[in-house]
């Protein structure tokens, strides 16, 4: 009998209009000084005004620290916490995409740790983490990296990526309210979209699935299969932003207990070397790792190609896994996204180094339900550049 270990943010606040409920978080805690990370193009907008506004009204002191960037660099996180660390905060709140969450519970963590960010990362560091730090509530303006129900931070370093992960980078509380996401403008819309699909799609072909990341990731892939295109059109549709809202929040919870696969750690390199976003970059690798492993998985293939909207009723297991791939570069396709690595102006010549880079991230790979070594992920990579979904030569 296989044990599954689940592990869940403690509370999580879902819905339109479920940002009524952080002042009656916030007021548990006491605070009197709050850091709020986000990133300037929310603070630009206004929309992390809904957030401080209500604060500063009821007599908090609030900091709103802007200078974050998408795919954040190790230096970026290195400032904010020691910005953080040179303040005595008591809360601290992530509004925002990815970068700021991760960004957010990052400094919650080690602002009350000694020693440099670097000494915490999973690859090479050699300090632990051991005090939960400061409270932190999370509260995400795009439907995709589901940051807010994860234990991890991902910082960029000079050609891959790296995280630090620990259960107290876990938010104290998450508010997923679809209402923040009305503003995200269309291109980013698809790319946080299909990175929450391929959470889900990977979640659901783990080799650490289990049935209840299983009913979570199939539910996400129904949810964000029939709604990112409306989403991606019309971003003011009130029930296709509810829909992504809800289908990114349970593929998160689907990863993160089940982990992501073969797909992110092709990613990471793609975000560290040519700095495409996380989104774009898992969204152009999708078809063709699942392309590559299908054999490994064809029984979960008809599940998910079911789940994107497919009818299995006339075809084989076999057929509808070959169905599951083509469905997933139709809807890159559909969203707009480049579907080949040519289409982000990145030269052949790179594939080698991509390729290095991508056999480091063991613990990511070792999720695969197809064992990937270095050959499988280079022949991964030429495919994405060429344009062709091939499988393993036995």
């Amino acid at each position: 009998m296989t044990v599954s270990k689940l592990v869940f943010t403690p509370l999580s606040y879902t819905g339109w209009g479920s940002l009524q409920q952080l002042l009656p978080e916030v007021k548990k805690y006491h605070p009197a000084h709050i850091l709020i990370v986000t990133d300037p193009v929310l603070k630009d907008i206004g929309l992390v005004d809904k957030v401080s506004s209500p604060l500063i009204k009821n007599g908090y002191e609030v900091d709103v620290y802007a200078d974050t960037a998408p795919e954040p660099p190790l230096a970026l996180g290195e400032k904010l916490v020691s910005y953080a660390k040179s303040r005595k905060f008591d809360l601290v709140i992530g509004v925002g995409g990815g970068s700021a969450l991760d960004l957010a519970k990052l400094t919650a963590v080690l602002a009350v740790h000694d020693g440099a960010v670097e000494e915490y990362l999973n690859l090479t560091g050699t300090k632990q983490i051991s005090k939960k730090g400061l409270p932190k509530i999370l509260i995400p303006t795009t439907s995709g990296t589901g940051s807010e129900v994860t234990n991890i931070s991902v910082l960029s370093l000079e050609s891959t990526k790296d995280v630090v992960t620990h259960d107290y980078l876990l938010a104290d509380v998450a508010i997923v309210d679809p209402e923040l996401t009305l503003s995200v403008p269309p291109k980013v819309t698809a790319a946080t979209g299909v990175d929450a699909l391929t959470h889900a799609v990977e979640a659901y072909i783990s080799v650490n699935a289990n049935p209840a990341t299983d009913a979570l990731a199939l539910k996400a892939i129904r949810m964000i299969s029939s709604s990112l295109r409306t989403a991606v059109e019309n971003g003011k549709d009130k029930e296709a932003r509810t829909q992504m809202s809800y289908g990114s929040y349970l593929a998160g919870l689907a990863f993160f207990n089940a982990g992501v696969a073969g797909v992110h750690a092709l990613a990471y390199p793609l975000g560290g070397q040519f700095h495409i976003s996380h989104g774009e970059s898992n969204a152009v690798l999708l078809p063709y790792v699942m392309g590559y492993i299908r054999s490994s998985c064809v029984a979960k293939m008809r599940d998910i190609f079911e789940a994107l909207g497919g009818n299995v009723s006339s075809l084989s297991e076999e057929e509808a896994s070959y169905q599951c791939v083509k469905q997933l570069q139709s809807l890159v396709e559909d969203v707009g996204i480049p579907q080949t690595l040519r289409g982000f102006n990145i030269p052949e010549s790179a594939l080698q180094k991509l390729t290095a880079d991508g056999v480091q991230q063991k613990r990511i790979l070792a999720r695969s339900p197809l064992p990937l070594h270095e050959k499988d992920i280079r022949a991964i990579y030429q495919s994405a550049y060429d344009g062709a979904i091939v499988e393993p030569v036995h």
